[in-house]
C-alpha cells in the first residue's frame, strides 16, 4: 500500500521518501527495520519516563522464555512451534506449553513470556485458553512487575471483536506490571508474513536486551526444511477421486462427500484433524465485479513479490470479494473521495458499519462507493488474501491409506436483493470435478483426539456435518480393534433425505463398533426435536456413562447448537449428580481439564 498524507501521519514529502525507500526494501530489511524502531522507541520511552537507560542495561536478562499458546484449529500451536525453533537456534531456552496445561500460579516465576492465542466467535477465548484467560483476569492474578512479554493475537477482521482475546492478555499483562518486549501484533486470517515479522522483532528486542547484535535472517534461511514439505505455505495438489451428494431427492440441502488422493504427498494425518482447502472465487462473480471496474480484466497486477497475474486472475485466485471487513473499508477511504463513504465511516456510526459490511461483498461496495486508487495495483493492494477453510476430516488414514475424505454441505442464501453462495462449499460442490487437483493441507488439531486408552467410553454429538470426524473415529476404531463403548448422537432435517452416512452407521450398529445411536430429525415431527431434546431423555444413562469416564465429543454449529448441547451437558450434570448449577459447572471445567468434554465447533 502506498503511504499518502490521508492514510499516514507523514506529511508529503515524508510520504514520498518513504514510499520511494519501502520499495527498494527486502522483506528482511523491512523486518529489521522495524525490530530497529521498535528498541529505539523503548530506549526512548525509559529515558523519558526518569529510568536512567544504564540501569536498563545493567540489569541480568533470563535466556529461558516461556511460550503459551490458546488454538482452536491449531494455528496458534503451530506459530508457537515455529517461534520456539527460531528463539532456540539463536540461543535460548524455551519452553511451550498449551495454556489449559500450564499452571497459573507459575507465572509470576517468568521473566520472559510470549503469547500466541486465537479469537474463536464473538471474541471469545479459544477452549485451550479459557482456565488461563479466567485466572489472568481474576483476583488471583499476581504482580508480574518483573515480566517482559510480547503477544501475537490471531483473528479474523471480518468478524466484530477481531483478536479480542489477545487485545484483552495484552492488557491485563500490563495492567499487573508486566513490560512489553514488543508490540503485539494483531493477524488476520492470512497471517503467515506478519507473524513472521513479530518472531523477529522478539529475537531481536531480545538480543537488544543482551546487549548483543542481532542480524536479521537472509531470504533464504528462511527456506527452512519444514518449507520443503506441503503444508499451509506450501499446498498439496490433490487429486479428486469422488465427489457425491449425500442427500436424496426433495432435500432442503446438498451435502458432498468427497475423497482425495494423498499418494505421493507424504501428509499423514489423525482423526479429528483438519484439512484445509485453498478454493477460488465463482467465476460468474468475477465477472459481475469485472463489469463494474474500469480496467481491462488482462490488465497486470503484483499480489505478492515476483507474482504477477491478470486481474481477472487475480480475483479469481488470489484475492478475497466475497467478505467485507471494516479495516477494509477504512484503507478505502483512505484512497477514496466518495463522500457517502466517508459518512458511513464518521465516529457514532459503528452499529450502520455493522449493519452494512453484514451479507455484502465487494461487488456491492464498488456499486455502492465506487472504485478507489489511481490505479489497478493500488485498488487490489488492500484486498486481502483467500483465506484458506477448514474441514473436519472425514476419513481414517489406517482405513483408507492415501486418502482423505471430507463432508461439505454447500453454502447458498439470498442477501440484499442477490443470490450469494459460500465461497469454498460451491467451488466444491459445483466447479470440482473428478481429476481435477485441489489445493490442500493438513491443521492438525490436538484439541479434538481420540481417548489414549481404546477402552475408554465415548459419547460422539455431530448433527448435520458435524458427523465428519466421528465418521473417522468409527473407522479408526473398528481398524483398531477399540473395545470401549461409543454412543453417536445425529441430527438433520428429514430422516428420508438427511441421514448421511446411514448404511455405515447401521454396519457399525450390527458390528458393534457403535454401542448406540440416537437421531434426531428436526421437520419429520410436529414439533421440532435436537440432539440436545434426545441428550436429556436419556438423561440417567448419558450420566451414567459419564460417570464411568466418558469422553464427550462435540462438532458442528458453534452459534446455536454447541450452546444448547453444553446447557444440556448442564441441566444433566445438575439434576442427575443432584449437583447444584455452580458445582455442575465445575464437574463439566473439570471434564475439560481432564479432556473428556472436546469440542470442534465453527
Amino acid at each position: 500500500m502506498q503511504l499518502q498524507v490521508m492514510n499516514s501521519p507523514f506529511n508529503q514529502e515524508q510520504a514520498e521518501l518513504l514510499n520511494q525507500l519501502l520499495s527498494t526494501l527486502t522483506e528482511s530489511q523491512k523486518v529489521w527495520l522495524s525490530g530497529f524502531l521498535t528498541a529505539s522507541s523503548q530506549g526512548m520511552a525509559a529515558v523519558t519516563t526518569g529510568e536512567p537507560s544504564s540501569q536498563r542495561i545493567s540489569q541480568p536478562v533470563s535466556k529461558e522464555i516461556t511460550i503459551l499458546y490458546g488454538s482452536q484449529s491449531g494455528n496458534a500451536k503451530g506459530l508457537a512451534n515455529k517461534t520456539g525453533k527460531t528463539l532456540e537456534e539463536n540461543g535460548f531456552q524455551v519452553t511451550i506449553s498449551a495454556m489449559s496445561d500450564f499452571k497459573p500460579n507459575q507465572l509470576k516465576k517468568i521473566k520472559n513470556l510470549l503469547v500466541i492465542v486465537s479469537t474463536h466467535g464473538e471474541g471469545e477465548p479459544p477452549d485451550n485458553a479459557k482456565s488461563f484467560y479466567e485466572f489472568l483476569h481474576s483476583k488471583r492474578a499476581p504482580k508480574l512487575d518483573g515480566l517482559q512479554f510480547s503477544v501475537l493475537a490471531l483473528g479474523d477482521s471480518s468478524y466484530e471483536f477481531y483478536c479480542q482475546t489477545g487485545k484483552d492478555v495484552d492488557s491485563k499483562l500490563e495492567e499487573l506490571g508486566g513490560t512489553r518486549l514488543y508490540a503485539r501484533f494483531d493477524c488476520d486470517v492470512d497471517f503467515e508474513e506478519p507473524a513472521a515479522e513479530w518472531v523477529e522483532g522478539v529475537v531481536a528486542s531480545l538480543k537488544t536486551a543482551e546487549g548483543g547484535d542481532f542480524s536479521p535472517i537472509q531470504e533464504t534461511q528462511l527456506q527452512t526444511a519444514a518449507e520443503t514439505v506441503y503444508s499451509r505455505s506450501n499446498p498439496f495438489k490433490a487429486e479428486v477421486l469422488e465427489n457425491l451428494n449425500l442427500n436424496g431427492r426433495g432435500s432442503n440441502k446438498e451435502t458432498r462427500h468427497i475423497e482425495l488422493s494423498l499418494e505421493g504427498s507424504g501428509l499423514v494425518y489423525e482423526p479429528g484433524d483438519a484439512l484445509g482447502i485453498y478454493p477460488e472465487n465463482d467465476p460468474e462473480l468475477v465477472e459481475e465485479l469485472l463489469k463494474e471496474l474500469t480496467w481491462d480484466p488482462q490488465e497486470t497486477v503484483m499480489v505478492k513479490q515476483g507474482d504477477v497475474r491478470s486481474l481477472k486472475e487475480a480475483l479469481t485466485s488470489y484475492y478475497e470479494i466475497t467478505v467485507l471487513t471494516k479495516p477494509l473499508l477504512e484503507k478505502i477511504a483512505g484512497l477514496s473521495v466518495n463522500e457517502k463513504l466517508q459518512e458511513l465511516l464518521a465516529p457514532g456510526n459503528e452499529e450502520t458499519v455493522k449493519d452494512y459490511l453484514h451479507g455484502r461483498d465487494l461487488v456491492d461496495l464498488v456499486r455502492n462507493f465506487g472504485v478507489w486508487g489511481n490505479s489497478v495495483q493500488e485498488f487490489v493492494s488492500i484486498l486481502r488474501k483467500i483465506p484458506p477453510r477448514l474441514y473436519s476430516i472425514a476419513s481414517s488414514l489406517t482405513a483408507n491409506p492415501d486418502e482423505v475424505h471430507l463432508t461439505i454441505g454447500a453454502v447458498r442464501y439470498q442477501a440484499h436483493g442477490r443470490d450469494r453462495k459460500g465461497v469454498s462449499s460451491c467451488f466444491c460442490a459445483e466447479r470440482v470435478q473428478l481429476g481435477d487437483h485441489v489445493s490442500i493441507f493438513i491443521q492438525p488439531n490436538e484439541n479434538f483426539k481420540l481417548p489414549t486408552n481404546p477402552d475408554t467410553p465415548v459419547i460422539m454429538i455431530g448433527p448435520g456435518t458435524g458427523v465428519a470426524p466421528f465418521r473417522s473415529f468409527m473407522q479408526e476404531r473398528e481398524e483398531t480393534g477399540a473395545k470401549g463403548k461409543a454412543w453417536m448422537f445425529f441430527g438433520d432435517q428429514h430422516f428420508r433425505t438427511d441421514f448421511l452416512y446411514q448404511t455405515e452407521w447401521q454396519k457399525w450398529l450390527k458390528n458393534g463398533v457403535l454401542t448406540k445411536m440416537d437421531v434426531a430429525f428436526s421437520r419429520d415431527t410436529e414439533k421440532k426435536v435436537y440432539v440436545q431434546h434426545r441428550m436429556l431423555e436419556h438423561r440417567k444413562e448419558l450420566f451414567a456413562w459419564l460417570e464411568e469416564g466418558a469422553t464427550v465429543y462435540l462438532c458442528g454449529d458453534e452459534k446455536n447448537m454447541a450452546h444448547d448441547v453444553h446447557h444440556a451437558l448442564l441441566e444433566i450434570i445438575e439434576t442427575e449428580g443432584k449437583l447444584n448449577r455452580e458445582n455442575a459447572e465445575a464437574y463439566l471445567a473439570e471434564m475439560k481439564r481432564q479432556k473428556r468434554y472436546q469440542r470442534d465447533v465453527y
